[in-house]
């Protein structure tokens, strides 16, 4: 048995590896923009747990005798979801609003296994550094925090400019590894099983 993740995420393949796991990568096509507006009016953790479970649910009949891992981020700031900025202009705008700070990261999880599936969501305290218009500038030049829910990464550059996290790191980079280890064991699966 194996873990497949239902993403194309450097970060979230990263994740994976360096907890001892080597994933098979088959990303999802999926229309989140659709979703997100089906889902207008709707819990933010419901939102972003119907953007994975449609991830995973895209991949599993293609590995019905695997776990596959579907997920997705969005930033909670200021009681409104934000998702990827991806171009410079909007990344400049969005981390002028988030300068100085708190939001939350909410990644929602959805693992399929042949005995079942499992949903949940993890939530982490983001605090924004009250960065420099000349920083803020020069980091969304950079490319990084295009696709990067909340437009920002923990573990790279954007790694400058977050004062502290509250909660599970590994979620913030965009999987949560607890939380997946939570999953296996509702299923019977121990986590040592998947290393490599």
């Amino acid at each position: 048995m194996r873990i497949v993740l239902a993403s194309s995420s450097p970060s979230r393949k990263a994740i994976l590896e360096s907890g001892g796991v080597e994933p098979i990568i088959a990303p999802a096509d999926v229309d989140e923009y659709a979703i997100i507006e089906a889902m207008a009016g709707k819990p933010e953790a419901k939102i972003v747990e119907k953007l994975a479970s449609a991830k995973a649910d895209a991949i599993a009949a293609q590995y019905p005798a695997d776990v596959v891992i579907g997920a997705d981020s969005m930033l909670l700031l200021g009681g409104e979801l934000q998702g990827k900025p991806h171009t410079v202009e909007a990344t400049i705008e969005r981390w002028k609003q988030q300068r100085g700070r708190r939001a939350e990261l909410i990644t929602g999880h959805c693992v399929i296994t042949p005995k079942g599936r499992f949903i949940d969501t993890a939530r982490t305290a983001v605090y924004f550094a009250d960065a420099t218009d000349e920083d803020i500038v020069a980091y969304a030049e950079t490319g990084e925090p295009l696709e990067c829910a909340g437009a920002f990464t923990l573990e790279a550059i954007g790694g400058w400019f977050i004062d502290r996290i509250e909660g599970d790191p590994s979620s913030v980079i965009g999987l949560s590894l607890p939380l997946v280890r939570r999953a296996l064991y509702v299923f019977g699966y121990n986590a040592h099983e998947f290393w490599a």
